[in-house]
């Protein structure tokens, strides 16, 4: 095949789209008066992207646990994002970016990076995934960190 050739295949593929979630453990935004999806799956030539949203402590009925609790909601925000990936057969190492969100990141930024250094050890993820931490104004006063997540996998090794 010809890179022109490709470059056609590439460029007049369809993207396949849907919405993301996992009840279990997530109830859909909508339910609390906010409009977007827990994440997005996009389909584009065997590749599978996984655009999952902003994620945080809250439990299936939109509740937010571990209130005032950094390390246990940071805790939290990785397990219910691990459970939006294994809803679509992908795992943490999968990721290939995050971006953290942390309410106070000169007060809270040294113990989300060990809580996050020990989960990435749990997971034995290597090479870590490209992350940026940020400073801001979270959805809830009674969050302390959300975190946003990119996977990428290609279907023929999807999980079942």
């Amino acid at each position: 095949m010809t890179v022109q050739e490709l470059l056609e295949e590439v460029t007049t593929a369809p993207v396949v789209k849907r919405a993301i979630t996992n009840h279990r453990v997530l109830n859909e935004a909508y339910d609390y008066g906010s409009a977007f999806s827990r994440g997005m799956r996009i389909e584009l030539n065997g590749l599978t992207i996984l655009l999952i949203s902003g994620t945080a402590s809250i439990d299936d009925q939109g509740r937010t646990v571990h209130v005032g609790d950094l390390r246990a909601q940071t805790r939290r925000t990785f397990h219910n994002i691990t459970q939006l990936l294994g809803s679509e057969g992908a795992t943490w190492h999968d990721i290939v970016r995050t971006t953290c969100y942390l309410r106070d990141i000169d007060r809270d930024y040294k113990a989300f990076n060990e809580e996050r250094t020990a989960f990435y050890k749990e997971q034995g993820l290597a090479p870590l995934p490209a992350s940026t931490g940020i400073q801001a104004k979270l959805c809830r006063s009674d969050l302390l960190v959300e975190i946003e997540a990119i996977a990428m996998f290609r279907q023929e090794s999807q999980k079942e």
